[in-house]
């Protein structure tokens, strides 16, 4: 079995304003992603898998991919609204894509042994990678035990406008009890962190979509695509995402989950205005 880093880079970024996840912000012209796919293959990740959209496939493969080709298997998935299971149609208002979970999904043919999950316009550091891959080795012969990387709150939070994160209630031992998508959490001007009207302190652990997965995850990914979509198609706006899919597999006791905090720094893009944060953060890396 090959350990895989799934990188999730179909999104457009709509906070943004543009395909953030082709935007050179390194000092010599790197991509946030190019970062990940560095840690990941040091880590020990032997095949990289990119889920993208179709109608990026010739620009991400000459742009991004050509890279890393001689570096690593690069494998690449298409997400698609049309990749739905026997018996579904896409309705005909639906735009946006089917969410995180359903990215996932998409690498179902390219992915068949561990892997790690990571967002294309997440910095998240070597040692965040070091613990996802040293985790995925120790465990590799035990198919419902998971991890994530997790981080503080206020270390994720951006300047220019609210984000969303899964927010994980963990146990003393570290292990997950439920993670809850949170959609608009933003610094008052309290100085405290609020989504609507719901506070939470600083040091809060939330996922940045890092995970660590077996195969098992996407087996049980294709067999609950169909709920979703039985009872979310008809929404334009319904999401299969991968925080309410993992915590529902955590709270049926069909997977557990390690939670692993890492001391790395976090930073990403959300608004347009986060990219000059990102560059002075990259450009004095050491």
């Amino acid at each position: 079995m090959t350990r895989s880093l799934v990188v999730l880079a179909a999104g457009m970024g709509s906070r943004y304003g543009g395909l953030k996840q082709m935007d050179p912000v390194g000092p010599s012209g790197e991509f946030i992603l190019d970062y990940s796919v560095k840690d990941a293959l040091t880590a020990g990740m032997e095949r990289i898998v990119f889920v993208i959209r179709r109608d990026l496939e010739k620009d991400f493969r000459e742009i991004v991919g050509k890279k890393w080709e001689a570096k690593a298997d690069v494998q690449y998935a298409m997400q698609e609204l049309s990749d739905l299971p026997d018996g579904f149609e896409v309705p005909a208002d639906r735009k946006k894509p089917w969410g995180t979970a359903h990215a996932v999904l998409a690498a179902r043919n390219v992915v068949d042994g561990p892997f790690a999950v990571v967002n294309a316009d997440d910095f998240y550091g070597t040692e965040a990678f070091k613990l996802c891959g040293d985790y995925l080795e120790k465990t590799e012969t035990q198919p419902n035990l998971y991890c994530m990387v997790a981080y503080r709150l206020d270390k994720t939070l951006s300047k220019f406008g609210s984000v969303s994160r899964g927010v994980c209630d963990v146990d003393s031992n570290g292990i997950l009890h439920a993670i809850t998508e949170r959609l608009e959490l933003k610094r008052g001007k309290d100085g405290i962190v609020r989504d609507g009207e719901d506070a939470f302190a600083d040091d809060t652990l939330v996922s940045m979509n890092m995970f660590g997965f077996k195969r098992s995850f996407i087996d049980r990914l294709e067999a609950e695509f169909p709920a979703f979509l039985r009872e979310g198609i008809s929404s334009p706006k319904s999401e299969f995402q991968m925080p309410t899919v993992l915590g529902k597999f955590v709270l049926s006791g069909e997977a557990q989950v390690t939670v692993m905090q890492t001391e790395s720094d976090w930073f990403g893009i959300t608004s347009r205005e986060d990219r000059a944060e990102v560059v002075a953060h990259l450009k004095n890396l050491k």
